[in-house]
């Protein structure tokens, strides 16, 4: 039997001091804002590097007009190579990222989500602020820079798998959609909230770009620590799926005392070769290398890009760039929802990630195109672009991710949340590696390159679903038909011939 675990300590002093005990609704409310707050402080440490580049590295690629190239760069990023070495840090983190992320799922559903994530959040603020000291202790050592961002990838891959299975454990799987798409938000609040943070205070010296988010990071670990329920035993409820299964009775039956807290959770943690072979995580898994491939080259690239674009003929400050950036993650918020909330409607997750998909690639064109006529269309299309292009990835990490860590073919293995989670994100990280890589490279040939590489991302992200898309819209017209008939065949088929997610009736 799992060993019961005590309340988080902020939540015992709440108790001690003679709080009442909250509902069970009350804790989904906190559990909601501090994974969503400890992830957008994951993605507002990650927001640094794009912002200092062309600080690090002022010179464009070739083009006829620079008016940034009388500034001094940063050695060793300021030579000739610079745009392949800044390409370099941005794959040494992202690679690391992806294959911690796989250690990281295997160990989330093995150890206590909350402290897991609170020392994983401390830890890789430790080093995106140790990469900004590089500044002020007059570091020129390229190894230094990258064994920090390694290591700062190594620990920023606790983060996904720990929100979302956390997230799994207290909400069940009816409107999951719309509840992760809005929840999802934290990652583009948190690249916001990083690049406002970071260009803030570059006019200072680039080093406190990164010390000031890897301190929030580090702050809201602290808090996570202190009041993250990671399950609902840890506070004395059943589990989510228990819960679920009630029907208008009283939340508080669904109690459990003492040491019975631990039977709501049945079977052993799932190896990544079982997890692997749940219907429908394969392809997730490739489709999400693309679609990460083509969202963290814009992540990292985006404010470069737009300070080294002449738009509507004038070029823009390094930090009006970085602060213009954000408009990207505003349509991403706009998309993650949208396409949550459709995908809850039609029942059809393949169907709406690979139709974002597909309409990112005229979208990215257009903005290509057409951004650099004048700033209003700039942001419009920027918004745009960036509603189909985050939409599908914040769809796929979230409650795809989830729906297919709580698959009916565990047949009782509850725990594979966060290894399903790092199956899928660490392969849809190591997309976005090779995407800044490649950038840093092709970028030398000029930006329509850049843009062309992410067009057929797009295209191949959309054509990986096409089996199960092709599934998904057969099933639907087949309910429409006989909805009784169609009901029958999905379970009887219970793969992917059915969606992702059928209520049980």
């Amino acid at each position: 039997m799992e060993k019961t675990r005590s309340p988080p300590p902020g939540i015992q002093l709440a108790r001690s001091l003679g709080a009442k005990d909250w509902s069970r609704n009350a804790h989904r409310v906190l559990v909601l804002f501090l994974t969503f707050l400890a992830y957008a402080c994951y993605h507002a440490s990650r927001k640094p590097p794009s912002i200092v580049k062309s600080v690090l590295y002022p010179e464009a690629p070739p083009s006829p007009i620079n008016r940034n190239s009388h500034r001094k760069g940063w050695a060793p990023f300021d030579g000739p190579d610079g745009t392949a070495k800044l390409g370099e840090i941005d794959v040494a983190f992202l690679a690391c990222y992806s294959l911690g992320m796989y250690v990281a799922g295997h160990l989330g559903d093995r150890l206590d989500l909350r402290l897991f994530l609170a020392a994983g959040m401390v830890g890789s603020g430790a080093f995106v602020i140790l990469f900004g000291m590089g500044y002020f202790w007059q570091i020129h050592s390229f190894g230094f820079y990258l064994a920090t961002q390694m290591l700062a990838g190594l620990l920023q891959a606790t983060g996904w798998p720990s929100v979302v299975a956390v997230v799994g454990n207290w909400f069940g799987g009816r409107k999951r959609g719309l509840i992760m798409g809005i929840w999802n938000a934290h990652t583009s609040v948190g690249n916001i909230g990083g690049s406002l943070l970071a260009a803030s205070v570059l006019e200072y010296g680039w080093g406190w770009s990164f010390i000031l988010p890897g301190a929030l990071i580090v702050l809201g670990g602290l808090v996570v620590y202190l009041f993250l329920a990671s399950s609902p035993e840890d506070v004395g409820f059943s589990g989510s799926r228990e819960g679920n299964r009630r029907r208008g009775g009283d939340e508080e039956e669904g109690r459990v005392g003492g040491g019975e807290g631990g039977k709501g959770e049945k079977g052993g943690a799932v190896g990544i070769v079982k997890a692997c072979l749940i219907p429908g995580v394969i392809p997730f898994a490739l489709c999400l290398f693309f679609s990460k491939l083509v969202a963290y080259t814009i992540l990292y690239w985006l404010p470069f890009y737009l300070s080294q674009t002449a738009i509507g003929g004038e070029y823009m400050s390094v930090k009006t760039a970085g602060n213009l950036s954000t408009l990207f993650d505003v349509g991403g918020i706009i998309g993650g929802i949208l396409a949550g909330f459709i995908s809850d409607q039609l029942n059809a997750r393949a169907t709406t990630a690979a139709t974002f998909t597909y309409l990112a690639i005229p979208s990215l064109y257009a903005f290509h195109t057409f951004g650099s006529v004048s700033k209003s269309a700039n942001i419009v299309l920027m918004m745009i672009a960036g509603l189909f292009v985050n939409g599908p990835y914040a769809l796929i990490t979230t409650a795809v991710s989830t729906d297919l860590g709580t698959h009916s073919s565990l047949k009782g293995d509850s725990r594979a949340l966060a290894t399903v989670t790092a199956i899928i994100d660490g392969t849809g990280s190591a997309g976005a590696a090779l995407g800044p890589l490649l950038t840093g490279f092709i970028s030398r040939r000029g930006w329509s390159a850049v843009f062309q590489m992410l067009m057929i991302g797009a295209f191949i992200a959309g054509a990986l679903l096409s089996v199960l898309v092709k599934a998904e819209i057969s099933h639907i017209i087949q309910q429409r038909r006989s909805p009784s008939n169609a009901r029958q065949s999905g379970a009887a088929e219970g793969s992917i011939a059915a969606p992702l997610l059928v209520e049980d009736s």
